[in-house]
């Protein structure tokens, strides 16, 4: 089965992302911090998906998503940016930073979906 981190300062998201990502054969795991992420991404124990939030307090989604990308052991690692905010300049940034995609809350269970197909990883 496949790994799914679920990183949102909301505990609802965190549950919602996550029966919709068990739907397709992910295993989940909830992070209400970014820095209780990147610490967990320390362990060498990777998900073979983060789905992310950008507004959470102290470290944001995008300091997580750079902290990914400029590490090479977690550069390929799939990251879908998942957030209630709509800014197209954040959304360019998260794809700058390498977002394989950046979904709008709530997103349905095909976005997710097509999202994960057209990223990094492929659903089997």
């Amino acid at each position: 089965m496949k790994r799914a981190w679920i990183v949102d300062d909301d505990t609802g998201m965190i549950e919602a992302v996550g029966l919709l990502l068990s739907l397709i054969d992910f295993e989940t795991q909830g992070y209400q911090d970014a820095r209780q992420a990147a610490e967990a991404l320390q362990t060498g124990q990777l998900p073979d998906l983060v789905v992310l939030d950008i507004h959470m307090p102290e470290v944001n989604g995008l300091d997580l998503l750079e902290y990914i990308r400029r590490n090479p052991d977690w550069e390929r690692l799939p990251v879908i940016m998942l957030s209630s905010e709509t800014s197209i300049e954040l959304m360019e940034r998260s794809l700058q930073l390498g977002a394989d995609a950046y979904l709008v809350k709530p997103a349905s269970l095909d976005e997710l979906e097509q999202a994960i197909k057209r990223g990094r990883m492929n659903t089997g």
